[in-house]
């Protein structure tokens, strides 16, 4: 399979893209998840349930704003996008949507997001996304991507701000707690997305993105996975031991931390790339539930 070295010229008859090209742009499973994280942090951080009105103006801005991010990260990534196996069937290298029409888009959902955020949260909450979507789609997207092997670590900040904005959207205030939210979804990201650039690190350095697998080699790509999974279900057991959880969350940290953390040691002594794209798609699964329990363990607290 060949791909082109730059994106193709938007298709006349697609010029007018119907939705679902649109709503490829928004990646709409990444941003499913940012959004639940966040409900988290809104809802942790309050006895019972926050005021309805500012639970659903915030979960709709930081999802407006998010989208706005992968949309700009589809945008600056086209060229690279086409010539990724992975990617090369996004809207924007098949010529689907013109790249004018899908920045305007991208803007056109930041826009609506920060201004919700400002008009019904708070200025914290906006400020805090705002800088977080400059985060991703900019400094990492435009700079650190291609600067640094370790460029998902530290851009991994950016995408690990989710459950503290919810946090800071009901509260108007950054509690530490928060900070411990956002620091088990940074610790997760780098096995996370390394995971799957050792499935695809030919696709990188075809593209000449200098992700780890590339640059240091696969064998010390699975070290660093197992050092910070190790880290990670550290910083998972905090919750418990500073009263912020209860034996629900206990359990499921201590089942899902376990179960990560041997996905990672088979990585390790794995050759089979497969195992690679295991890994990456039972972290998705990690976390989805570790904060499926602090959502389930805050409500058995809230209402028995």
């Amino acid at each position: 399979m060949s791909f082109n070295d730059e994106a193709r010229p938007a298709n006349p008859l697609s010029a007018a893209a119907n939705w679902k090209q649109y709503l490829v742009l928004c990646k709409p499973k990444v941003v499913l998840l940012i959004a639940f994280t966040a409900l988290v942090g809104m809802l942790l951080a309050v006895p019972g349930l926050p005021d309805l009105r500012l639970f659903f103006a915030a979960l709709v801005g930081i999802s407006l704003a998010s989208a706005s991010g992968a949309a700009i990260n589809h945008w600056v990534d086209r060229r690279i996008d086409a010539k990724m196996a992975r990617t090369f069937n996004r809207p924007l290298p098949q010529g689907e949507i013109s790249p004018i029409r899908a920045l305007g888009f991208a803007l056109a959902l930041g826009v609506a997001g920060l201004g919700l955020l400002a008009i019904e949260v708070n200025l914290l909450t906006t400020l805090l996304t705002a800088l977080s979507l400059i985060g991703y789609a900019v400094i990492y997207t435009v700079y650190l991507k291609h600067a640094t092997p370790y460029n998902i670590v530290w851009g991994g900040a950016a995408g690990a701000t989710p459950p503290l904005l919810g946090w800071v959207a009901v509260t108007g205030t950054v509690g530490a707690e928060a900070f411990l939210l956002f620091a088990i979804i940074f610790l997760w990201t780098p096995p996370h997305f390394w995971s799957l650039a050792i499935k695809r690190r030919k696709d990188y350095a075809r593209a000449g993105v200098p992700m780890l697998p590339v640059t240091h080699g696969v064998a010390f790509t699975k070290r660093q996975i197992v050092a910070y999974t190790v880290f990670l279900n550290i910083a998972a057991l905090i919750p418990f031991a500073i009263g912020m959880s209860g034996l629900l969350y206990l359990g499921a940290a201590f089942w899902l931390g376990t179960g990560f953390l041997r996905q990672a040691f088979l990585l390790m002594r794995s050759d089979d790339d497969r195992q690679a794209l295991h890994t990456f798609k039972f972290s998705v699964h990690y976390l989805m539930w570790l904060f499926a329990a602090f959502l389930g363990d805050h409500l058995i607290a809230a209402f028995l």
